[in-house]
């Protein structure tokens, strides 16, 4: 029997203006501005709906000097999803730009890898570089939730429902994962921080916040199998998502786009 097909969308809430040395390891020779949008991501079926991480608020915007568009429960809404009736949320790993604003979602269940969980948790928070890119408040959130009994835990690849797979792929973060939906136009990939941008995959050159430089030049390879094609993966950061697919409705452009729609750039 042929898998559920979703809609996928991808949902744009906040925005920072950088170079591109900041978002390659070793730097860029060829400096100039390279901006990141900050995206939360939803996989809408006729049963279910999933939700793919769950941004930042207001309060960390400020703290991180990002600039906050909306919040992504505002942008959710957009869509017509709203965030308390959302049960599952897939979080793809605990940096603070995908694991805030727990709170939104109240009736879900949270699927989260073992080993990121056991990372941000344990020995290597004792270093600044590395939980650098976590807050405290994210992981003790997680944590009550745990004890809610609203946890669910996976250890590498795992099936969510028929046409939705988790995959682990590290790298970034010791427990990131992506998620690969089946759609109208075949397996799409939501790489999330597996590749920032469409360039760090597709030149080879990782992104600078770094768990295992290893883990992520093969997670490139791991996602090019599990995507359809290469048009079939969506970087986590790339503000060119906006371009390269349609608005999910008119009114929406630079906002929303809708994932599982073929490109039109």
């Amino acid at each position: 029997m042929e898998p559920d097909t979703y809609e996928v969308y991808a949902v744009r809430y906040a925005h920072h203006p950088r170079r591109a040395s900041e978002n390659f390891l070793g730097g860029d020779p060829h400096d100039g501005p390279m901006p990141i949008d900050f995206f939360v991501w939803a996989i809408v079926g006729e049963k279910r709906t999933f939700v793919v991480d769950t941004g930042f608020n207001a309060e960390m915007a400020r703290k991180r000097k990002r600039e906050l568009l909306r919040t992504p429960a505002e942008g959710l809404k957009m869509i017509g999803i709203d965030p308390a009736q959302v049960k599952d949320v897939i979080v793809t790993h605990m940096h603070y730009d995908h694991a805030g604003c727990l709170d939104e979602f109240p009736a879900a269940r949270y699927h989260v890898q073992d080993r990121e969980m056991a990372f941000c948790t344990g020995r290597h928070m004792c270093h600044g570089v590395t939980r650098f890119p976590f807050e405290a408040s994210d992981v003790t959130s997680i944590v009550e939730r745990i004890f809610e009994g609203r946890v669910a835990f996976h250890d590498g690849d795992d099936e969510l429902a028929p046409g939705v797979t988790l995959h682990h792929i590290g790298g970034h973060s010791m427990g990131l994962q992506v998620v690969r939906v089946r759609t109208r136009r075949g397996w799409v990939v939501v790489a999330s921080d597996a590749s920032h941008f469409y360039a760090n995959m597709e030149q080879g050159r990782p992104y600078p916040i770094l768990f295992n430089v290893g883990e992520m030049l093969e997670g490139f390879n791991t996602v090019r199998r599990l995507a359809e094609s290469p048009r079939h993966v969506i970087p986590g950061h790339d503000p060119l998502v906006l371009s390269r697919y349609p608005a999910a409705k008119p009114g929406l452009e630079g906002i929303v786009a809708r994932l599982d729609a073929e490109p039109t750039s």
